[in-house]
């Protein structure tokens, strides 16, 4: 599964192109996979943890950029004030670039007039515009202080031509049966499958299929037959007991042994 990670991460599209809202998306390079073998990941972090480790070594495999920093811990006196995700030197001009890395799954909500705002985790408290405003006005703003450039400095980084960038992923999930959702200016690609409330699940048009919960590291990656599926009726019963400890679970749903999908149940 390893290497699936990999690939999911890679596949992902960035969640807008170019330029939006001030801040621009890193263009990641274009690979080929078939012969990448990646290497052991920690078991025991986060998922957006493992995402910077797939994202380092995607990059130093490549060989376009040099990876100078990787998750360098900012202090002031005894605290820890922030951290810089990489700083990467282009092989070519030899340009120097600060990357923020996010990986996000969101729902969207039609019900809120602006798309920006629109976008929010199956539980609804990671929202999008919040962590655009924090890499905006925290994390691009970090380089900036006198922590931050003596640690630039001391590895011989320009700091005045460093540019400040994003490799902004997103997997995005529209309400069930919705005919069509407008998320411009982001990226419709990045749409990934829908989400649905509990009650709605219950109903007897997916009786027919079987299901897997997945584990949060597999949510990156796309559906396969490989697991071990259950049928409509034991998922509910799975899917209660998370309903009540107010947890929104992906679910994969097999509708054929080659056709799937994958969507949020969601408590609220």
């Amino acid at each position: 599964m390893l290497n699936q990670m990999f690939i999911g991460f890679y596949s992902t599209p960035p969640l807008w192109q170019g330029t939006q809202f001030g801040v621009t998306q890193f263009d990641f390079p274009q690979m080929d996979l078939s012969n990448f073998s990646a290497k052991p990941i920690p078991e025991n972090i986060r998922l957006g943890h493992k995402m910077e480790h797939v994202f380092a070594q995607l990059i130093q495999w490549d060989n376009s950029y040099k990876v100078v920093i990787q998750n360098e811990s900012i202090r002031k006196g005894k605290n820890t004030v922030g951290e810089i995700d990489f700083v990467l030197k282009n092989s070519n001009d030899q340009s120097y670039l600060h990357v923020e890395l996010t990986y996000k799954f969101y729902i969207i909500d039609p019900t809120i007039s602006e798309p920006i705002h629109r976008l929010m985790g199956p539980n609804r408290r990671d929202m999008f515009f919040t962590k655009l405003k924090k890499i905006k006005k925290e994390q691009f703003a970090l380089l900036q202080t006198a922590e931050a450039k003596q640690i630039l400095i001391s590895k011989h980084i320009d700091t005045k031509n460093l540019k400040h960038l994003v490799c902004y992923k997103a997997q995005l999930f529209q309400p069930f049966d919705a005919e069509k959702v407008h998320i411009r200016p982001l990226n419709k690609t990045c749409l990934a499958g829908f989400w649905i409330r509990f009650q709605d699940f219950e109903d007897s048009q997916f009786s027919d299929y079987r299901y897997y919960i997945p584990f949060k590291t597999e949510w990156v990656i796309s559906p396969h037959n490989k697991v071990e599926w259950k049928s409509h009726f034991e998922t509910l019963l799975d899917l209660n007991l998370r309903m009540i400890k107010q947890n929104a679970p992906m679910i994969w749903m097999q509708k054929s042994e080659t056709e799937f999908e994958k969507f949020f149940v969601v408590w609220w």
